[in-house]
């Protein structure tokens, strides 16, 4: 095992199109207690072994399965170049072969060998292994790369913008598709929209115009979780970060996923630079959105932009032009879908199907009272209501 320890050392060394893999901390350790397997500072070797264990037990007890998933999410150039349809030279093709090669042995070191090597006859935790063949994982991630994506896009479905860096949420708030109730007439447009955006064949940015708790943020949330697995990511945007859309868009365009960048609650003051931004995105200016990404807005506003009677009046000469264009940002979408309180009858099927979700047992005549007593007192019926309303119920209050 001395010998082979040495050599694996070197191999992860060598590691070049996977380099960021020999750059991990787990990998880092196993690098470490390798050299100590090797005879060359033995004396740290049990140290060195508790290290690597204590670094490899929280995200699994598999060395296998570890290194699986490091070279399954590596984004690194020559994944991102097979993904664009890039040519690669055949010196990158034989580099890749063989650092398969050294992957596929550092998943199979065995740790009762790895004792052995040490020359510690005490207690020391194990790890497990398994017979693997990562250069066909490795083929079909590669086959499958519109639908899995690479990086962090392959191991999440949500993101944010946070100083200009997507980052992943690890549990994102959304709804699953049979969650939603009523409504079907916007969802089924919202979800046909968004399928021709994954299926390449030409998608529209869209606004959800309508009253607060009507489910358009969580009707864009709920399509992009039941599309992610056929290659759909969702980025959310805040207003103050609508600047950045084409920076986004660049570091987006030679991806082989399909992103809904995700701005909700949109509205705007009349001088607001923001407004220009989004503005210029939408017409399709140079750097505007790619054929793998589209711009998704919610909105309490039908014209996105806050008015008091002064910008009515106003002082400006040409008033009228000045108006047209704050209110023409809207028309910039390409699909604009109005969602509307629902009436009596609407809001009391919601609440209905909730309840049965939630187990609630009781009488349907005292359900419905209930449920529009907390309507008047929250103001309104509305999806959210209902939603607020069966939760209380759920829980005794």
């Amino acid at each position: 095992m001395k010998k082979q320890a040495k050599r694996l050392k070197s191999q992860i060394d060598s590691l070049t199109v996977f380099s960021h893999i020999k750059e991990d901390k787990v990998i880092s350790k196993l690098s470490a207690l390798l050299e100590a397997a090797s005879g060359k500072s033995g004396e740290e070797g049990v140290r060195l072994y508790s290290d690597f264990v204590a670094s490899l037990y929280p995200h699994t007890v598999s060395l296998t399965e570890y290194i699986r998933t490091l070279m399954i999410q590596d984004d690194n150039f020559y994944v991102k170049g097979r993904a664009s349809g890039a040519s690669i030279d055949t010196c990158v093709l034989d580099a890749v072969d063989a650092e398969i090669e050294i992957l596929q042995a550092l998943a199979s070191i065995d740790s009762n060998e790895m004792k052995a090597a040490l020359g510690y006859d005490g207690y020391l935790p194990a790890w497990r292994t398994h017979e693997i063949d990562l250069r066909y994982d490795f083929m079909e991630k590669l086959k499958n790369i519109t639908k899995t994506g690479y990086g962090i896009f392959a191991k999440y479905d949500f993101f944010r913008v946070e100083d200009g860096d997507i980052i992943p949420v690890a549990h994102p708030d959304y709804q699953q598709m049979n969650q939603l109730f009523e409504y079907e007439r916007e969802r089924d447009l919202i979800l046909k929209n968004t399928e021709a955006l994954v299926n390449g064949t030409g998608a529209s940015n869209m606004l959800l115009y309508g009253d607060a708790g009507t489910g358009k943020s969580s009707t864009i949330k709920a399509v992009a979780h039941h599309l992610a697995p056929q290659g759909l990511r969702i980025i959310e945007v805040k207003k103050n970060q609508l600047y950045q859309i084409p920076k986004i868009m660049e570091e987006l365009a030679a991806n082989p996923l399909k992103f809904i960048l995700f701005i909700d609650d949109l509205s705007f003051t009349g001088n607001d630079d923001n407004f220009s931004a989004l503005k210029a995105t939408l017409e399709g200016s140079i750097s505007g959105c790619g054929d793998n990404a589209v711009i998704y807005a919610t909105s309490n506003r039908r014209h996105l932009v806050k008015e008091s009677f002064g910008d009515r009046m106003g002082d400006e000469l040409h008033l009228n032009d000045t108006m047209q264009e704050t209110m023409s940002l809207a028309a910039r979408f390409g699909l604009t879908i109005t969602f509307q309180k629902p009436d009596k009858d609407e809001y009391l099927s919601i609440v209905k199907s909730l309840a049965a979700e939630y187990g609630i047992d009781m009488p349907e005549e005292e359900l419905f009272k209930k449920a529009e007593a907390h309507a008047i007192r929250k103001n309104g019926r509305s999806p959210r209501t209902a939603k607020q309303f069966i939760e209380l119920l759920k829980i005794g209050i």
